[in-house]
């Protein structure tokens, strides 16, 4: 008899562990031993139940909870080999986002520190580049026990996502629409933007003119420009959108509202160098909050989702596999900028 199938025979008389979990803790017991190595490959389940006697489904759900610990890889037509020694990880999670802002490094810090040791997470970075994302799913297909996902909301991207189960995809951020057995946690947009700047109109409106910073066909969200375009017809406001930040842009009576934080420090930085009172000679509103914002010159208002509760709720849905279909609260601060 070899020595993994020892391991998991001397698991039998232990009546408190299922069938499957005699299988897993027998082949993390040969891994922890040495009897395994990375690259060591598995016995086909066909040979586990001729050896052991098990329903082959016991095998099955065996070997996708090693796959989901990140244990066991599965090549086709070529078998199940160990890819890790990490024993101790209770699931392998893949975490994909837009980029490191500082915003989506509260909630990976948050969600990070949610899990806890048992989880090991990877994360990857998409960029709003379709191409980008459809290699990193590629990659990482079939190799995670659970997959949390900002999503580019293009059409294609539903058809990607379904070909992993709803039970182990949890979109988060940015809203897609997708059958309704799949899980999101995510933020709105257009609705409320337009809303919050319609509580800002009265302090809008003292100045002459309302910029918007936006690009296209960057990951900045299109429904935040189809609430700035609503508001300024609504509320008769004179505003333009700019595309690229410039030197010495700058003019006294504006408003200037950014989402990306590269333009908003570049707005600081030149407001500071052309001696204009930021909050009197120029507004600013800036998206996604964080505690640079809330101390930088007395206070940058800002429109923003609770990064942090985001990311509570998705390592719970990681934790505990509850269907889920939120959106989380979104808020204005307003301080002295504006």
């Amino acid at each position: 008899m070899s020595p993994l199938l020892e391991k998991i025979y001397d698991l039998q008389d232990i009546h408190t562990i299922s069938k499957h979990e005699q299988i897993v803790l027998g082949i993390i017991e040969a891994i922890d031993s040495g009897v395994l190595n990375v690259g060591d490959k598995l016995p086909s389940i066909n040979e586990m139940v001729a050896e052991i006697g098990y329903a082959r489904k016991t095998f099955v759900k065996a070997y996708t909870e090693l796959k989901e610990r990140g244990l066991v890889e599965s090549k086709n037509l070529k078998g199940y080999y160990i890819i890790s020694k990490e024993t101790k990880v209770t699931l392998k999670v893949a975490l994909i986002l837009f980029a490191f802002h500082s915003f989506q490094e509260d909630f990976y810090n948050t969600f990070r520190k949610e899990l806890g040791k048992k989880y090991h997470i990877d994360i990857f970075f998409h960029h709003n580049n379709l191409t980008l994302f459809k290699t990193i799913m590629d990659n990482i297909s079939r190799k995670y026990g659970m997959y949390v996902i900002a999503p580019i909301q293009e059409k294609s991207i539903p058809t990607l996502l379904k070909k992993i189960p709803s039970d182990r995809l949890l979109l988060v951020d940015r809203f897609l629409k997708m059958p309704n057995d799949y899980s999101y946690i995510a933020q709105e947009f257009e609705e409320i933007t337009y809303a919050k700047l319609v509580e800002l109109a009265p302090s809008i409106k003292k100045y002459d003119t309302f910029v918007l910073f936006f690009k296209e066909d960057t990951d900045l969200p299109p429904d935040i420009l189809r609430a700035f375009n609503r508001f300024i017809k609504d509320y008769d406001v004179n505003g333009k959108v700019v595309e690229n930040y410039e030197a010495n842009i700058l003019k006294k009576g504006t408003v200037y509202f950014s989402i990306s934080d590269t333009y908003l420090w570049q707005v600081l930085k030149d407001a500071r160098k052309m001696e204009y009172r930021i909050g009197s000679d120029i507004g600013i509103l800036a998206h996604d909050d964080n505690i640079v914002k809330e101390i930088a010159f007395g206070g940058i208002t800002t429109i923003s989702t609770d990064f942090e509760i985001m990311a509570k709720r998705a390592a719970s849905f990681v934790k505990e596999r509850n269907h889920t279909q939120e959106i989380i609260p979104t808020y204005l601060r307003q301080r002295n900028s504006l």
